[in-house]
């Protein structure tokens, strides 16, 4: 099923999301698996999820972020303690059962146990030690896969936005050529304007020089038409 929500997000997403990410980091995840566990439970996709985490959420979260960080590195840590002293107890053990089997005078029937536990004690140890750097190297993979899913989100909104640019560019000069339209076209009126007023000026003069009155014997003026 194709995700295609694009609803704002709500306070309890932002939480969500939030929680998801610092338990992941705790937990020695990578915030890729975060996101693709928030998506599912929102319907959304990783990449969604990621973009709010990086341009929103994390902000609000930078000491909580640390602090996951900083227990991380405690855990592993304590992982690596607690195998070396497995590492350390295993020959000490074979070392006291050999001790108490010389004691008892049946050292040669107990010796091929010892070596047989010690030898499958070593071997859990490196099993565990293969599996670390796995999961290590899988986790490396994901950081990685991550940071390519970040560069593919921001390269899709700078292209979004040079498409935006562009368009309000193509916009900003159509209104100026309408703009010059409307000039010019002004000034075409105001020509026309200007000329009929001077045509109505000069036929008015010509009627009043076309006119001419003369008196009569009582005193009136008399229209003379020429």
């Amino acid at each position: 099923m194709v995700k295609v929500r694009q609803d704002a997000w709500s306070h309890e997403d932002d939480l969500l999301l939030a929680e998801t990410v610092l338990r992941h980091i705790r937990e020695g995840s990578t915030q890729l698996n975060a996101f693709e566990e928030v998506g599912d439970k929102l319907n959304r996709t990783s990449a969604a999820c990621g973009f709010r985490w990086n341009a929103e959420v994390r902000k609000k979260y930078e000491q909580a972020v640390d602090i996951a960080k900083r227990q991380r590195k405690e855990k592993k840590r304590a992982l690596a303690k607690q195998q070396k002293s497995s590492q350390t107890l295993a020959p000490a053990l074979v070392s006291n059962i050999v001790e108490e089997t010389n004691e008892t005078g049946s050292d040669q029937q107990l010796l091929p146990v010892v070596q047989a536990e010690n030898a499958e004690n070593e071997t859990s140890i490196q099993l565990d030690l293969v599996i670390d750097y796995l999961t290590s190297l899988k986790q490396g993979v994901h950081a990685s896969q991550q940071s390519q899913l970040d560069i593919q989100t921001l390269t899709e909104e700078n292209e979004y936005l040079k498409e935006e640019n562009q368009r309000l560019e193509k916009k900003v000069a159509e209104t100026q050529e309408q703009l010059q339209t409307i000039q010019e076209d002004y000034q075409v009126l105001i020509q026309i304007m200007d000329r009929a007023r001077k045509m109505v000026v000069f036929e008015d003069q010509e009627n009043l020089s076309a006119s001419a009155f003369k008196m009569d014997k009582n005193g009136n003026l008399e229209h003379l038409a020429r």
